[in-house]
């Protein structure tokens, strides 16, 4: 796992979508995991950018979603298929047939889940997911004591989740729904490269806990020590927590320029 303090959310950003302009420099087609909510908006409002500007081609890029609620209609401004088409795709120029998602308005939910792991294994696999980290250390919607090995599945959100995403439906806790669908933990460690952004105090426990506690399922993004290509990006205040933030400070002023993010 590499960590990566930066200054702020806007310089985390930056870093994170030059990163996957590079992927889609060597490969045109890659397919991009998107994660939804306020930390990862300066990721997409850069990588826009660089199309706009055309330094990167994201024409035959693909997008897929990270989870989903169950039970909102498709075209309910809150359903993460909306944010991702108004955040995500249309920014980027892309059309509605590069998107794909778990369908949570489906009458089999169940069979919905299966489908989804089946639709990203036969488009080729994931080559980048962006993940943003709960306060309680949630990934996706993969809560406290979600199965390391769990593939993509309907959960019950908690009650801490609910109430931080109230914000998104006026305040109106009653408006979110307590269901969703998420990739599973072992569904998302299949992508080949995993990227964390983490920007607030209010996530530096959470921080501290998944890179430098032990891996266990009460702190589901621990997960990510598991995987051979997984970046934790996090600014200043993120990482206040940290025991080791000047060894990786360190480590990262002294990476070769050949080897990336």
């Amino acid at each position: 796992m590499e960590v990566v303090i930066v200054p702020d959310a806007t310089a985390g950003g930056e870093l994170i979508a030059e990163a996957m302009a590079a992927l889609m420099r060597r490969k045109p087609d890659a397919l991009l995991g998107v994660a939804t909510g306020s930390t990862p908006l300066p990721i997409y409002e850069a990588l826009a950018a660089k199309v706009a500007a055309g330094s990167v081609d994201a024409s035959r890029a693909r997008i897929c979603q990270l989870d989903e609620y169950v039970g909102l209609p498709a075209g309910h401004p809150e359903s993460y298929r909306s944010v991702v088409l108004r955040e995500v795709v249309e920014p980027l120029g892309l059309s509605e047939t590069s998107f794909m998602g778990p369908d949570g308005s489906a009458e089999d939910v169940q069979a919905a889940c299966v489908a989804y792991d089946k639709v990203l294994a036969e488009a080729g696999g994931v080559d980048l997911q962006l993940l943003g980290i709960g306060t309680d250390g949630h990934i996706g919607f993969n809560e406290p004591c979600s199965s390391l090995a769990s593939r993509t599945r309907i959960k019950t959100l908690t009650e801490q989740t609910r109430v931080d995403n109230a914000r998104f439906f006026d305040g109106n806790i009653e408006q979110v729904p307590h269901h969703v669908i998420t990739q599973g933990i072992g569904t998302i460690l299949e992508a080949r490269h995993l990227v964390l952004l983490a920007t607030g105090e209010g996530k530096a426990d959470a921080v501290a806990a998944t890179v430098e506690g032990p891996v266990a399922s009460v702190v589901p993004a621990s997960a990510l020590q598991l995987h051979p290509h997984a970046t934790v990006v996090v600014d200043e205040a993120a990482a206040s927590k940290l025991k080791l933030a000047d060894y990786f400070r360190h480590t990262y002023a002294n990476k070769p320029e050949w080897q990336g993010l």
